[in-house]
């Protein structure tokens, strides 16, 4: 039985531990970075956006690790298809980004030679706006300006506990949002008017050594309703909750767990680029899936490394409602990845 939280608290406790490991479907755990009991350079801090459509996407990070922080962009084509990905790195940040303590109010700043990220939050809308000079691979600035707005009424919040002492990660997965706006790489724009928009929200102290699984899709119906999902596993104690749940017409509906059935997995040949299928142990997630796109930018410091293959492809199958209803997808573009960090 998954543990719901239904009444605002303190995420922490008094020892840095969380008061209250479980799901939620909206912000209830209150996070102070000033209550955390570990050490400052093991603070992590994120806010990840991907925006796209059927054709193209604008992906865009602002994170603060504590040694080290990073404003990301990638620009992805699918038809092409392509992708360019740059991170503008800035060491020993220690909060310097004061990223928001929550996902309903707080603005994000940050900087770092030329590139910037801005994310203006005023009555449930975010402004996102910024530029990355010399991205495009012909040296290209990428500029962009864009609203995200209609927040779902439900959405994913999950605090999860490591076995260490005073660690945790609390993360919020924000699907569907309407954007209105564009990007621009060079002197070519891309309107972003026909887009959704996907927010990861996480603030944590992790272990050192980690590797999750995470996927995430969103559309319109040809019922008119917005649908899409979020599932991911791989680290920390789940025994009180997982993050799995679907979105349909505004509303959360959770799942068991699932599993990432990739070529190879658990060996030295992981083939990313070849189909996977994607099940839960409720058997209400059922999906193939057909990779197109293998986003994989490492940083490997042999000591320190974030390791990640972001695959973009195509989700056929069906997913189940609380109510029984069966959502069907065709060749439905989304993503799944799967991280292995030391950091």
């Amino acid at each position: 039985m998954q543990n719901r939280i239904t009444r605002r608290a303190k995420l922490l406790d008094e020892k840095g531990n969380l008061s209250c490991p479980g799901y939620a479907t909206e912000y209830l755990l209150d996070y102070d970075r000033t209550d955390i009991k570990a050490s400052k350079f093991r603070i992590k801090e994120w806010d990840y956006y991907y925006v796209g459509n059927d054709k193209y996407a604008i992906c865009l990070t602002a994170a603060d690790m504590g040694y080290v922080g990073a404003i990301s962009a990638t620009f992805m084509d699918f038809e092409a298809p392509s992708q360019i990905t740059k991170s503008s790195i800035k060491l020993f940040p220690m909060g310097c980004y004061h990223m928001p303590k929550s996902t309903l109010s707080g603005d994000v700043i940050a900087t770092n030679g030329g590139v910037e990220f801005v994310c203006i939050l005023d009555s449930g809308v975010r402004h996102i706006f910024g530029k990355y000079p010399k991205f495009g691979n012909n040296g290209e600035e990428l500029s962009f300006d864009f609203y995200l707005s209609d927040t779902p009424e439900e959405c994913m919040f999950i605090a999860t506990p490591f076995k260490k002492d005073k660690h945790f990660y609390y993360n919020a997965k924000i699907n569907c949002m309407t954007a209105k706006g564009h990007f621009k790489v060079g002197n070519k724009t891309y309107s972003l008017d026909d887009a959704l928009g996907t927010l990861d929200w996480g603030r944590g102290v992790w272990t050192f050594d980690n590797t999750w699984y995470w996927g995430s899709l969103q559309t319109v119906l040809p019922d008119g309703k917005k649908f899409g999902f979020n599932l991911g596993y791989g680290f920390g104690d789940t025994s009180a909750a997982t993050e799995n749940m679907l979105f349909y017409d505004g509303k959360a509906h959770k799942l068991e767990d699932v599993a990432f059935n990739i070529p190879g997995d658990g060996t030295d040949n992981v083939e990313y680029t070849k189909p996977w299928t994607v099940t839960s142990s409720d058997n209400r997630v059922n999906l193939d899936f057909e990779p197109l796109i293998d986003r994989y930018e490492p940083f490997d410091l042999k000591v320190f490394c974030m390791i990640p293959h972001q695959v973009f492809g195509y989700f056929s199958g069906t997913c189940v409602l609380d109510d029984g209803t069966e959502i069907k997808l065709d060749k439905v573009l989304g993503f799944a990845e799967k991280v292995h960090n030391k950091w």
